[in-house]
């Protein structure tokens, strides 16, 4: 790789959105891009730095294309920032894209108040992702985030207050406003999260630790924090380029109690209040199942019980709290959990939906599972996505679960994903 391209792809994550999606299209121009083969693979879940993430959304694209994806979907916390450039940015590359956002909602007022549901810190409270929003509902779901993000930052600042209270005495404390928010995007619409907070003490820790062979130690003495053995090896690699990461997630598994506070009511809103929101916006509101939980691929969650005990219950609900999708992540769970979903969603009409939550710069965009015979239904649920964006751009009533008459594809779930699947493909051909 030469010193011009190198320095093109370092400018994916330009501040400038302009100059992003410049050296994007160089790096296009340049011919490179354009030799790399494809696969059918896809990815729907990938933050970018509108929440937390190594990549801008035009250096989503770019990886993505590297990876052989033909279709990638940016999905944030709290934050729909990415999708205008996403869109653009895949457009150039030659891919296929679908956009949307991650939002934690109450369950509260449902049978799953006192239940763990996908989210390892809190009881009654759920993650779900808004699906294929479509171009013309971008600024208002953007409005509608808004005032989440606000009480989040507020609660950010306390818990940065109460992280200083247990680093202090070896670290010094963080600052909130010079060192945590820089690492965010939440001038241009992004979003700061305990990941920010997290990274920010990986940074000071390298920092304060400069001997490599000394940061376990120093964490397990210190810090009062075991890692596992190949997190250690990982994070005193001084040639390892993912150290920070590696050190983030670690903090992720076993430190966050120490400072944690739950999120109130704002931040959470109502679990029908956001799925009714997402229909009426014309995107497709998904609930994102964990399931029970061994090893975390990325270190950063520990083994912990979540919607298996309860699922058949729970994606009964499902449909009635406003569900249209469940979407989940194929690597991260077994096969017969993954078919006990399979079959629960086909039961209650549910669009199936996947994608890899790539967050850190040590995880691959690749997701070669969906390739597999009992997953490559996904494939076309993925370009249904795209089929969906690209007809609701114009009336937002003409998506996958609109009117039979609205939609003419037919008045089964399957049928319609078929049919939208066509069109998304039809859409990138163009």
């Amino acid at each position: 790789m030469n010193t011009q391209t190198e320095q093109l792809i370092d400018s994916l994550n330009d501040r400038d959105r302009e100059t992003r999606l410049s050296a994007l299209g160089s790096l296009v121009a340049a011919g490179g891009l354009t030799q790399l083969p494809w696969s059918e693979e896809v990815n729907n879940h990938v933050h970018t730095r509108y929440s937390f993430s190594p990549y801008s959304p035009a250096a989503v694209a770019y990886h993505a294309r590297v990876a052989g994806l033909r279709v990638v979907g940016s999905v944030d916390h709290e934050s729909i920032g990415a999708a205008e450039e996403m869109k653009e940015a895949a457009a150039l590359v030659g891919m296929g894209a679908t956009v949307g956002c991650e939002v934690r909602v109450s369950f509260k007022d449902t049978g799953f108040a006192d239940r763990r549901l996908n989210n390892p810190d809190t009881i009654g409270n759920a993650y779900m992702v808004i699906h294929a929003v479509p171009a013309g509902s971008i600024t208002a779901l953007a409005k509608r985030l808004a005032p989440l993000n606000t009480a989040r930052e507020e609660r950010n600042r306390r818990q940065v207050d109460r992280l200083n209270g247990v680093i202090h005495a070896e670290l010094g404390s963080l600052d909130y406003d010079r060192e945590v928010r820089p690492l965010s995007w939440a001038d241009d619409g992004g979003s700061v999260t305990e990941r920010h907070i997290l990274y920010a003490l990986a940074l000071r820790v390298l920092d304060a630790v400069p001997r490599a062979d000394r940061i376990g130690l120093f964490l397990d003495d210190r810090l009062g924090l075991k890692v596992p053995d190949l997190i250690r090896d990982r994070i005193q690699d001084e040639s390892n380029p993912h150290r920070a990461y590696d050190l983030l997630g670690a903090f992720k598994a076993d430190f966050v109690p120490r400072f944690f506070e739950q999120p109130g009511e704002v931040e959470c809103p109502p679990v029908r209040e956001i799925t009714t929101l997402a229909r009426d916006i014309g995107a497709i509101p998904a609930y994102a199942y964990l399931g029970d939980v061994g090893e975390s691929p990325t270190g950063d969650k520990k083994a912990q019980f979540f919607e298996d005990a309860y699922a058949d219950q729970l994606f009964a609900a499902l449909p009635e709290l406003g569900y249209q999708a469940v979407t989940y992540m194929p690597p991260r769970n077994t096969k017969a959990q993954l078919k006990r979903v399979q079959k629960l969603a086909a039961a209650y009409g549910l669009m199936e939906i996947s994608g890899v939550d790539i967050n850190s710069s040590r995880q691959s965009f690749r997701c070669p599972e969906v390739l597999q015979p009992e997953f490559r239904h996904l494939i076309e649920n993925t370009w249904a996505l795209v089929g969906h964006e690209a007809t609701t751009a114009t009336d937002i009533t003409k998506g996958i679960f609109g009117t039979t008459e609205s939609t003419d594809t037919g008045s089964s779930v399957k049928e319609r994903l078929a049919a939208f699947a066509e069109l998304g493909k039809r859409s990138v051909e163009r």
